[in-house]
């Protein structure tokens, strides 16, 4: 045998058993913490933990009802906000991405919005509103949750949108469409399933976020609608009570934390589901 090819024969195996070893390394950690978490978690759930508010310090019972619909409210809003700004967002990037230095900027801050830290995010919008009105509230972790949603969403559909075959676009343009009824219609149309994966992975990345509502929302132990109060919601909750020294917290911890990566694992799947849709050739 070639030695030059013996050498990179060995060199081969050699990546293909450290990526196997990586792969496995991690896959085990993985599994580990789900069946942790499914030990604990599992024994939380029950029908209390969605109908009762949390339970005072040092007493028995309770549940998550106020939190897990904390959460869905200020969840729902973020969405309801970040969703049309950033497919607008992310339709005007793929349009003049190449011809307008707003465009250009847009892009680079949104690059840069995407790797901050989360907490960043939250004192910002602490500094800039929690701070001036005086008081926490469901609002203010809507905007911050929703700073997150942004950037995934206009990056996403950013990128779907140029993975639309020109020769469609062209035929379109033939016809005599006007560029915003090409971009709406047909180019936008086509890649909706890619988009409306965006939109349910900024949902399921900002489903389990903590630090922004410490400094937003904070948390409420009653049961609140109330979006200009403070609110409660889960990962702030399941934070708090991991930390108690309270046997009843932690249990109801461990459910939450469940409950929250479960919805995050369905999210997941479903996103993947919708993007199995190929784009048109």
């Amino acid at each position: 045998m070639n030695p030059v090819y013996r050498k990179r024969l060995w060199v081969h195996r050699l990546g293909i058993s450290l990526s196997i070893l990586a792969m496995a390394t991690g896959l085990f950690f993985l599994m580990w913490i789900l069946f942790t978490l499914l030990i604990k978690g599992f024994g939380a759930l029950s029908w209390v933990m969605f109908t009762e508010t949390t339970p005072a310090p040092g007493s028995d019972g309770g549940g998550l009802v106020n939190a897990i619909v904390g959460s869905l409210m200020m969840v729902g809003a973020a969405t309801a906000i970040s969703t049309p700004i950033g497919i607008l967002a992310g339709i005007y990037l793929a349009e003049y991405g190449e011809e307008s230095w707003l465009a250009q900027v847009t892009r680079f801050v949104t690059d840069i919005m995407l790797s901050a830290p989360s907490i960043v995010i939250g004192l910002f919008v602490y500094a800039i509103y929690v701070a001036n009105v005086k008081h926490f509230s469901g609002w203010a972790g809507t905007f911050a949750i929703s700073l997150i949603a942004i950037p995934v969403v206009v990056r996403t559909t950013d990128n779907m949108l140029k993975l639309v075959p020109s020769g469609l676009l062209e035929a379109a343009f033939s016809l005599g469409a006007p560029r915003w009824k090409v971009a709406m219609m047909v180019r936008l149309r086509a890649v909706k399933a890619g988009v409306v994966t965006g939109v349910l992975l900024a949902i399921a990345r900002i489903s389990g976020e903590t630090a922004p509502l410490l400094f937003t929302a904070l948390n409420n132990q009653f049961f609140s609608s109330d979006m200009n109060a403070p609110l409660a919601n889960l990962p702030v909750v399941i934070f708090q009570f991991a930390m108690s020294p309270y046997d009843n917290w932690r249990e109801l911890a461990w459910g939450g934390a469940l409950l929250i990566t479960f919805s995050v694992l369905g999210l997941n799947i479903l996103s993947r589901t919708l993007f199995s849709q190929k784009v048109p050739k």
